[in-house]
C-alpha cells in the first residue's frame, strides 16, 4: 500500500506551492489577455487564452522537472531548453492558424492567433518562474490589444470588422 501512495505522490524538485503559484500566475496572465478578445467576442476568447497560457506552464514545469529526475543524471542525457520552446511554439501555431481565415479577400483572425501564441509565451515564462519577463508581457500584450485597437479605430485607420 505504501508503494502505491508513494507512486501517486512522487517528490519533485520544486515545492508544491510553487509549481501551484506559477500555475496559477499563468492562468490569471492568460485570462487577462483573453479578456479583450472575449469582450470583442472572438472564437478564442477568455477561456481558450487561459488554457493555452496554463499548458504552456505546465509543459515548462513538467520539463524542469524531468531534467530533475535522477534517471536524466547520465552525462549521455542531454536537456535542450529550446525543444521546449519549439515545440510550444509549434503547437500553437497549429492551434492559432485554425483561426485564420481567408473570406471575400479579406484576412481574418489574425490578431487573435497572435494573441493565442502570445498567451503561451507568457505561459512558458510564467512556468519557467520568469515572472518579470511573464508579467511584462501579459500587460504590454493587453495594452495592444485594448488601446491600439480603440486608436485604430478612432483614427480610423481600419474600419470595425467582423473577426479581428
Amino acid at each position: 500500500m505504501d508503494a502505491l501512495i508513494a507512486e501517486f505522490t512522487p517528490a519533485t524538485s520544486l515545492p508544491w506551492q510553487v509549481i501551484a503559484a506559477r500555475l496559477l500566475v499563468a492562468a490569471v496572465l492568460g485570462g487577462i489577455l483573453g479578456f479583450e478578445r472575449e469582450l470583442a467576442d472572438r472564437p478564442a476568447g477568455l477561456r481558450t487564452h487561459m488554457l493555452v497560457c496554463l499548458a504552456s506552464a505546465v509543459f515548462a514545469v513538467i520539463t524542469l522537472e524531468i531534467v530533475a529526475m535522477p534517471i536524466f543524471n547520465d552525462e549521455h542525457v542531454r536537456a535542450d531548453p529550446l525543444r521546449l520552446v519549439e515545440a510550444i511554439t509549434a503547437g500553437v501555431a497549429f492551434l492559432a492558424a485554425g483561426f485564420i481565415i481567408f473570406k471575400r479577400g479579406a484576412v481574418r483572425g489574425l490578431t487573435t492567433g497572435a494573441g493565442m501564441w502570445l498567451a503561451a509565451a507568457t505561459g512558458l515564462a510564467a512556468g519557467l518562474g520568469l515572472w518579470l519577463i511573464a508579467g511584462l508581457a501579459c500587460v504590454l500584450g493587453a495594452l495592444v490589444l485594448a488601446l491600439i485597437r480603440r486608436l485604430e479605430f478612432s483614427l480610423e485607420l481600419k474600419p470595425p470588422q467582423e473577426g479581428d
